[in-house]
């Protein structure tokens, strides 16, 4: 063969043969010829000249981090800087730990709250009996505690409960409307109570009540002929001095007349009050299970008893009633209180009752009149519509209760939108005061009352995702309705033509003068008696002692005010005019709005049929 070769491009292919070594064709590859031409710098003479120890030093001077190559002095300092950071912070938060801090007070609470607070003082005030050690009022101390001992006919205790206004005598008409005023409050906004820290105090309040009238009936009984109506006496024969509540002016404290028991045998108004408070207060106390049904016992025999002796307590028997507290029908007692009743207990005979057309028609609920929608302690109608429009609204029983239900719901609208001042239902002083009373006097505690209805039902309403309500062809927001029961309850606390404050201790001006014995005496250690208490009545020095948180009666028709210890018509609280007080304030009180939706109804059972029982297990 050959040794030249064809070359493929043209030219001639010579393979020639080297005769160098293998040794040395691999030292010349090791040189770059290229590098051979051009002088070395200086750095990469260093690098030829460094020994090998030199050579490991250098390159350990850089640190390989992964993607990132970095100076071993540049990162020797970095984490030096980054320690001494971390260990400045340290220093610097241990001295902060160390430094007592300053922390911010909660905000102030509203005037609502503020008020709230002080009108429950006023019940403390009015306890009858063996006061508790923290009640709080340090010029009230133990009285009559011999009430129906020292009663021939009775013989039993009947210590306890509440005085009813500036006098010594205990109402029990007045005073369970008050009680279960006080529960229907707590039901609804006890969240509200829980957050002004007076929870627990409006519940001793309850309780208080509760536990007195349980002992003004068989209680254990199912079934009574009788009910204590009144303890003290009002009654004043014009010329006589016979010592009594009304003719006296002595701190109950110093009481050493005969105070008389009043029974009455045919009361139904009296007796279904009583149940709708004891069954009100069944649900205040649900945490209870012992106390609750106890309650819910004593409620059924008064209600039972209610309806089998008709008749209106205030007739006849030798009561004040008829002077002081007449009611003036037992219609409305049944309507409120067997809605009570079907609440505490969730028997539909109740609701059935409360559901029957004549029985609405018997308590004037479409019939109007002047005093329609006027809620007191002797109107119970306008209560118990709104009671039952919050079960139409939040439970919607259906058929056979939707008619009538539906029926109390309009006219609690109807009211509503009475209260309104667009509407000429009722008159205004020129101050904003609604006269729901048609300008007589003690016009306040009506005006609570309606403040709180119409609180409760814009409340009703929000929870139901209803943003207000029709007035004929126009529709008006719930928060009309809201500052409708502000303005009425702001012009109590202060923002009227006088600029006074008609609840005693609160604000800069309230009166000084209040138609109450126990705080026109001092508490000096001398016995006054029955006379000699009137140098205290007719000082015109203020009173000694202030009795936080009452509500006097309130204004004139003109805006008008005497602060005069004599004119109990402007000066004299009263148990029920504090009860829808504290309610409205309640509900007006706090940032948040809402009503407890659930616990009115835990105890009635779910209105629909309950579902069948599963097949038994299949068997081959």
């Amino acid at each position: 063969m050959s040794m030249y070769g064809r070359d493929p491009w043209g030219g001639p292919l010579e393979v020639c043969h080297d005769s160098a070594t293998d040794d040395d064709r691999s030292r010349n590859l090791d040189i770059d010829r290229g590098a051979l031409s051009r002088a070395l710098d200086e750095t990469q003479q260093s690098w030829l000249l460094a020994a090998p120890g030199d050579m490991g030093r250098k390159r350990k001077r850089y640190v390989d981090i992964g993607c990132l190559v970095v100076s071993r002095e540049f990162l020797v300092w970095t984490l030096g800087v980054l320690l001494a950071a971390a260990a400045f912070a340290g220093v610097v938060a241990g001295i902060a730990k160390a430094i007592p801090r300053r922390h911010h007070p909660p905000p102030p609470p509203d005037d609502y709250t503020v008020a709230l607070r002080k009108a429950l003082m006023f019940f403390n005030a009015q306890r009858s009996g063996k006061l508790p050690k923290h009640n709080n009022v340090p010029w009230r101390g133990n009285s009559c505690m011999k009430d129906g001992l020292s009663d021939p006919a009775v013989r039993r205790s009947l210590v306890g409960g509440y005085y009813d206004a500036g006098g010594a005598v205990k109402f029990n008409f007045p005073a369970a409307f008050s009680m279960t005023l006080l529960s229907w409050s707590v039901i609804e906004y006890s969240a509200k109570y829980e957050a002004a820290g007076e929870l627990g105090h409006v519940r001793d309040i309850i309780k208080w009540g509760s536990d007195y009238f349980l002992k003004t009936f068989n209680s254990t009984a199912d079934s009574i002929d009788r009910v204590v109506a009144q303890v003290g006496s009002a009654a004043a024969t014009p010329g006589s001095s016979q010592p009594n509540d009304h003719y006296c002016w002595m701190r109950p404290e110093d009481i050493d007349y005969p105070r008389p028991v009043v029974e009455c045998h045919a009361c139904s108004d009296l007796a279904a009050e009583m149940a709708a408070a004891l069954a009100a207060a069944s649900i205040v106390f649900k945490d209870n299970k012992a106390y609750s049904q106890k309650l819910v016992h004593g409620a059924t025999t008064l209600f039972q008893f209610a309806r089998d002796r008709r008749g209106r307590y205030s007739v006849g028997g030798g009561s004040d009633a008829s002077k002081f507290y007449n009611s003036t029908s037992y219609w409305d007692e049944y309507l409120w209180g067997s809605s009570w009743m079907y609440l505490a207990t969730g028997n539909s005979s109740y609701l059935t009752l409360a559901t029957h057309p004549k029985l609405a028609k018997h308590a004037g609920a479409f019939w109007g009149g002047p005093d329609y929608g006027v809620f007191s302690w002797d109107n119970k109608l306008t209560g118990a519509q709104v009671l039952l429009s919050r079960l139409r609204l939040f439970l919607s029983p259906g058929y056979p209760y939707e008619e009538m239900l539906s029926a109390f719901h309009n006219q609690t609208s109807i009211i509503m939108c009475s209260y309104l001042p667009i509407f000429k239902s009722f008159n205004r002083t020129k101050g904003g005061l609604i006269q729901l009373n048609h300008g007589k006097p003690q016009p306040l505690q009506y005006v609570v009352n309606a403040a709180f209805l119409a609180s409760v039902f814009s409340d009703y309403l929000e929870a139901a995702d209803t943003p207000g309500w029709y007035c004929g062809p126009h529709f008006y927001s719930i928060e009309v309705l809201r500052n409708f029961a502000k303005t009425q309850i702001e012009y109590i606390l202060g923002k009227n033509p006088l600029k006074m404050s008609y609840v005693v201790g609160f604000g800069k001006h309230f009166p000084k003068h209040v138609h109450h014995r126990g705080a026109s005496i001092p508490k000096n250690g001398v016995h006054y008696g029955c006379k000699g208490g009137w140098k205290w009545r007719d000082t015109k020095k203020p009173n000694p002692n202030i009795i936080v948180g009452a509500m006097v009666a309130g204004p004139d028709r003109h805006d008008g005010f005497k602060d005069s210890r004599k004119n109990y018509n402007y000066t004299e609280p009263t148990l029920a005019g504090n009860a829808g007080l504290v309610a409205a304030l309640v509900a007006l009180s706090g940032e948040g709005r809402g009503v407890d939706k659930n616990t009115m109804f835990s105890a009635v059972p779910p209105m629909f049929p309950s579902p069948p029982p599963p097949p038994a297990p299949w068997k081959p």
